[in-house]
């Protein structure tokens, strides 16, 4: 679809965009096609071409957002920081607060690849090359904990001090915005939750939203992550959170979340113990208390669940597979009360 015909796309102005491309992009070739790759979920993103080049674009989904979600100063900054890192990340391009859409966004070259979404998609792979593949995501997610802050210019983004007990608090008032319907079992968790929070592991940029299809892996070699991208809640925290909620992703429920099937669901994915080892050993860290961190896990995808499913019901969500979010909170909520469990 081009601005020809039609100004707008699922929340784009392609003539303002045309507009903008023409002043800050540079090589901008003069009209642009656009195509939603996927959104509603998360951040809403975009294809962008004008017939010779490629970018992404993403900008926050339509209707009310929950606080320090879907932060895309946040998301350009983190990404302009770690390009030439040690973490492959899509190079930035430009950054428009809410002159252009009226919402801030974020537009970054266009990364060729391969992105996993699915557990079809991911059957496709080999056994051994699935094993590779998520043994290569758990190294990335390593480098990543290994970057130090202050030498890319990070050292103010977050408050890694206090960071867990401000996640509880924060993710149990963004349940208190965006419930449908009392679950007690979520705020059973919350408290637990407060009550076991234990002190920082340490301190280092986190991603805060980990796993297969948050990144753009080489179509020859699985094993080769070629972008880790959807930076939006990245700050700098607790890197086991990272670590728990990458595991919490490998329960089924959270298929729902993803239209009915997710990679990181897969039978076929090494168990998480393994993962769990194969990130203690290339980290260094100690993960005596990882059980916490997979609580704290369930209990973000939960409340982004029923978040999804709140935006759903007003209308709000673009693409498919929605009606079923609802669904995955439960049950989410019920394991990561299990998780918590074995931490006493």
């Amino acid at each position: 679809m081009s601005a020809t015909g039609q100004s707008t796309l699922d929340g784009l102005d392609l003539p303002a965009l045309e507009r903008f491309f023409a002043e800050h992009v540079p090589g901008f070739g003069g009209s642009l096609e656009a195509e939603l790759l996927h959104g509603g979920r998360s951040n809403l993103t975009y294809l962008l071409s004008d017939g010779d080049k490629r970018w992404v674009l993403r900008r926050p989904p339509l209707g009310e957002l929950t606080p320090s979600a879907h932060d895309m100063a946040r998301e350009y900054r983190v990404v302009a920081a770690l390009t030439g890192s040690d973490v492959p990340v899509a190079p930035t391009v430009a950054y428009d607060e809410e002159d252009v859409l009226g919402v801030p966004f974020a537009l970054v070259e266009y990364v060729d690849g391969r992105v996993i979404r699915t557990a079809e998609e991911l059957h496709t792979l080999s056994r051994a090359d699935i094993a590779r593949c998520a043994h290569a995501l758990v190294d990335v997610l390593a480098r990543l904990h290994a970057v130090d802050p202050d030498a890319v210019g990070l050292g103010d983004f977050g408050r890694p001090q206090g960071y867990l007990a401000r996640q509880v608090r924060r993710w149990y008032d963004q349940w208190q915005r965006v419930r449908t319907r009392p679950l007690p079992d979520i705020d059973t968790l919350h408290a637990r939750l407060a009550e076991a929070c234990p002190e920082e592991s340490g301190a280092s940029i986190v991603h805060g939203d980990y796993r297969i299809d948050n990144t753009i892996l080489d179509p020859a070699d699985p094993a080769r992550v070629r972008a880790v991208v959807d930076w939006e809640m990245a700050t700098l925290g607790d890197p086991l959170a990272d670590l728990g909620l990458h595991l919490a992703y490998s329960d089924p429920a959270f298929a729902l979340v993803l239209a009915g099937s997710a990679a990181s669901t897969s039978e076929h994915m090494p168990p998480g113990d393994d993962l769990a080892q194969r990130y203690a050993e290339v980290s260094g860290r100690d993960l005596g208390r990882l059980d916490f961190y997979v609580g704290l896990g369930y209990f973000k995808i939960a409340v982004i669940a029923e978040g999804i499913h709140a935006r759903f019901r007003k209308g709000m969500t673009r693409g498919s597979g929605f009606e079923l979010v609802g669904e995955a909170v439960a049950p989410l909520a019920a394991t990561g009360l299990r998780a918590l469990a074995r931490t006493t």
